[in-house]
């Protein structure tokens, strides 16, 4: 991830040697400069964009649709028996106006950008929540009358699970065209050590936005990379630049039309949560402690409520037929509860159905040798002391299931950092402890970032970030990232 920005190959030497009074310099063209409506027709940028924004907006104007009737049919099927063809047509009623409200809603939170610009699944949760709130708004106002409001909370529910598939479809069917004609989205970083590697390798690893990355380079060799190699985007992923540098770099990239990005580092990250403190003498902002209370806390809590309730009923037989698998298989209790650390780092027992033979915990101090995982997890691939069905569980995480009871009674939340086990929770550094300052959860982004593949620090790092950026639509979203990070199976062991 050192590489330099390959030299190009000497021209061939003349008979005659070039003054450098004579020299030619090619002009860079200003991307910036205005141009004239012809030429902002006939660009293909152009086209590209009118193509991408009307296929998007043919998805989510279907998905909407396709939400909108899936609700409708869903209630007559449990209530009313199926009427599909009046379902069809009020659907196609309610689902003008709410295309209407999504696609302005959609395009005001950028998800109409291009590929590297758009955001991702956060980004559509909280736009349907607005599209929802305003709809429901707007039909109290005009006095609409409804039996109940379920066709506001039902659509959301299912357009959350239908646009958010069929984006995350579009993307990959579009990514996979777009690298079948050639396409690459290639970026250059600037920076060096340790920070700029872990940026590259990111960016590299990415699925569903991969980015080519040319090369990593130092601020001296800036300048040459400019000169010599071409990439549709910059990375400034050191945090040691100083601002008139960047500004000079900025300024230098959008001259040539290249699309500017800053890697945050820890301090950046925590600045946004920065509060303007009035009345001072300098201008002072103030770094409140991300700690979950007051309306945020009520919503949240209501929020884990309802879904642990729902969750239990709906999953119950399921958990019957796991409880029934794991009594029948191997001795002992179908529950283990695993003391652990919550908010605060007080104890709590944290349930999980039993995946161990009984007594395995006083064995671990026997495979201490064999851990696979960095820092103070303790991870095994093949751990001997997990039963047959303890294995599949381990492995579609099913054995969390019990957890549900936990977020009733206060001790965890559904979205949250993992707790972890009393052994891994005594070899914390200080500063690991800070993921302790709210309740600990059923999934997180852990579960949807890469789960055992990545090491202890960047897990921390993950919990820093959700605690940092905590809102219900991000943990609606990681919720919904969830189920097909667990059937894809990534990184669980």
């Amino acid at each position: 991830m050192t590489d330099k920005p390959r030299r190009p190959k000497s021209a061939p030497r003349d008979s005659i040697a070039v003054k450098p009074e004579l020299e030619v310099v090619a002009e860079v063209h200003d991307h910036r400069r205005r141009r004239t409506p012809l030429s902002f027709i006939l660009t293909m940028d152009v086209l590209r964009t009118i193509a991408r924004v009307v296929s998007l907006a043919v998805v989510d104007i279907f998905g909407i649709y396709l939400a909108i009737l899936v609700a409708l049919e869903s209630k007559s099927l449990l209530f009313n028996g199926v009427d599909f063809s009046a379902n069809v047509t009020e659907a196609y009623h309610y689902g003008v106006f709410a295309a209407l409200l999504t696609l302005l809603l959609f395009a005001r939170a950028g998800l109409y950008s291009d590929r590297g610009a758009r955001p991702g699944l956060g980004a559509i949760v909280s736009a349907l929540f607005s599209v929802t709130l305003v709809a429901l708004i707007y039909s109290l106002i005009v006095g609409r009358d409804f039996s109940s409001y379920y066709i506001f909370w039902g659509t959301l529910i299912f357009a959350i699970v239908i646009v958010g598939s069929l984006r995350a479809l579009y993307d990959r069917v579009s990514g996979r065209v777009l690298r079948a004609a050639g396409y690459r989205r290639s970026a250059l970083l600037v920076g060096i050590g340790s920070h700029a590697e872990a940026v590259g390798s990111a960016l590299a690893a990415s699925r569903s936005n991969p980015v080519e990355v040319v090369g990593v380079v130092g601020p001296a060799e800036l300048d040459e990379a400019f000169d010599q190699q071409h990439f549709d985007e910059l990375v400034i992923a050191d945090p040691g630049f100083s601002e008139q540098r960047v500004l000079e770099i900025v300024d230098r990239c959008h001259e040539r039309g290249v699309r500017v990005r800053v890697a945050p580092s820890t301090s950046e990250l925590l600045a946004r949560r920065a509060e303007f403190v009035p009345g001072s003498a300098v201008p002072l902002f103030e770094l409140r402690a991300p700690v979950f209370d007051g309306a945020e806390f009520a919503m949240k809590r209501f929020f884990d409520l309802l879904g642990a309730a729902l969750g239990l009923v709906i999953l119950s037989p399921l958990m019957l037929l796991i409880a029934f698998a794991v009594k029948v298989t191997s001795s002992g209790p179908v529950l283990f509860r695993s003391r652990r650390p919550g908010i605060a780092g007080v104890p709590f027992a944290c349930l999980k159905f039993r995946t161990m033979y009984e007594g395995a915990e006083l064995r671990q101090h026997e495979l201490e040798d064999a851990n696979e995982a960095d820092g103070p997890l303790f991870k095994i691939r093949r751990d001997p002391r997990i039963t047959p069905v303890g294995r599949v569980l381990r492995r579609f995480s099913l054995d969390e299931l019990p957890q549900l009871w936990n977020v009733l009674r206060g001790e965890m939340s559904i979205v949250g950092p993992r707790p972890l086990p009393q052994r891994d929770y005594a070899r914390l550094e200080d500063w690991h402890h800070r993921r302790y300052l709210v309740l600990p959860g059923m999934t997180g982004l852990w579960q949807v970032s890469g789960r055992s593949e990545l090491n202890f620090d960047d897990l921390v790092n993950l919990d820093f970030l959700y605690i940092e950026r905590w809102s219900l639509a991000l943990d609606l979203s990681i919720i919904v990232q969830t189920i097909p990070a667990v059937v894809r199976r990534r990184g669980a062991f």
